[in-house]
């Protein structure tokens, strides 16, 4: 019997991270087992998105190899993640009049309903862009609203609230051909910070309502969820490089110093410590400003009982929990990511946890026909409400 095992593959601006993994049976229960992983420094990527392709590509290929020699074969397939500025939140409503003369709601009123939301998408918001993900929120059968899927209700009209995550399209065909180019099939291409919050949330934190937050070098990005759903999400073009450029500044010192004493690698030194402190909290607060404003602006804030959690590599930053729990007047906690106990040393904090969402994506798409390119982009934009579904803890 072959082996079910997935690739996930994380390009990020700081870092290429790779995790393999497969499925095991253990206790009678299959449970998802990490067999080898890989990194290398990014290069020709700014804020999330490619522009040497040429770098990039040895960037990938570096981690490739790193993970191809722990695990024992070559890796030609994988499931990939896309992140940076270029993605963005859409919320559409469509209208549809029930088909069949029962009036029995149907897959395909559902279906149209969703085409209909889609279609009601200002052309503003649609240009240059390619829907990655489609998920319904909510449904209204005559005008109520409905727990649930709405198949079977008997109705006139039907309608529904639908939340697109969707990315650049010229971002999109840059990272699937960066990725041909290292000789990577790649099998479906997922949102990062919906790939994170697989395995960085709990089903009970996304059903009461939080906030993810994905602190990573050049950017923030944020997702909000709800009833079990991802509800809005959000990009800012500011991450843990600025605050590493703040440090430099302020204490004028190298960038090499600067980012040892971000991440506490540097310390008994000279530097101020009440200087840096307030370095470090003016950046991070106007992070959580923004973080605020968003909230605000979808009428969540300070209303997510689980509050914020934090992930990425700026989440290590000392005190920052606290941080975000007075400037957004929620909960606050650093996420923690378990991997079982197979890759000890190698996976040491949650800024992996992208690349392990993956692998779980892929171990549940099993031997589908991989695909890539236009089809591969049809097929995400069909939805995540089935991978959710299957994952949520």
């Amino acid at each position: 019997m072959s082996r079910n095992i997935s690739i996930g593959i994380d390009i990020g601006t700081c870092q290429v991270k790779v995790v393999a993994a497969e499925n095991i049976m253990e206790a009678g229960n299959e449970r998802p087992k990490v067999i080898g992983v890989g990194f290398s420094e990014s290069r020709g990527l700014r804020h999330g998105y490619i522009l040497n392709q040429t770098d990039a590509v040895k960037s990938v290929r570096q981690a490739l190899a790193q993970a191809e020699k722990a695990v024992g074969f070559p890796i030609k397939r994988a499931v990939a993640s896309i992140g940076g500025i270029g993605l963005g939140s859409i919320i559409s409503h469509g209208t549809v009049v029930i088909s069949r003369a029962d009036f029995e709601i149907t897959d395909l009123d559902v279906k149209k309903a969703v085409e209909a939301s889609q279609q009601e998408i200002p052309a503003t918001l649609s240009l240059n862009r390619k829907i990655l993900h489609t998920i319904p929120l909510s449904y209204k059968v005559d005008g109520r609203v409905v727990p649930g899927r709405p198949e079977g209700l008997k109705g006139n009209k039907l309608e529904v609230k639908t939340h697109f995550i969707t990315c650049f399209e010229h971002h999109i065909n840059d990272l699937l051909e960066t990725l041909q180019e290292a000789g990577i099939e790649v099998e479906d291409l997922v949102a990062a910070p919906i790939a994170a919050s697989l395995v960085t949330l709990s089903k009970q934190q996304k059903m009461a309502g939080c906030v993810l937050a994905n602190i990573g070098s050049e950017t923030v990005s944020i997702v909000v969820f709800e009833t079990n759903l991802p509800v809005s999400l959000e990009i800012f073009p500011y991450g843990s490089n600025d605050i590493t450029n703040d440090i430099a500044l302020g204490l004028r010192i190298p960038l090499e110093e600067a980012e040892g004493i971000k991440r506490g690698a540097l310390i008994g030194g000279t530097y101020p410590r009440k200087k840096l402190e307030e370095i470090i909290e003016a950046r991070l607060s106007d992070i959580f400003e923004l973080i605020e404003a968003h909230l605000k602006k979808i009428g969540r804030s300070g209303l997510l009982p689980a509050g914020i959690v934090l992930t990425g590599g700026g989440s290590a930053i000392e005190t920052i929990d606290d941080l975000a729990k007075a400037s957004l007047r929620l909960p606050s906690r650093v996420a923690s990511v378990s991997f079982g106990d197979t890759v000890r040393g190698q996976i040491k904090d949650a800024s992996w946890s992208v690349a392990y969402g993956l692998c779980l994506i892929g171990l549940e798409l099993g031997e589908e026909t991989p695909m890539s390119g236009e089809k591969l982009i049809k097929k995400t934009k069909k939805g995540l409400m089935n991978i959710l579904r299957q994952f949520l803890p």
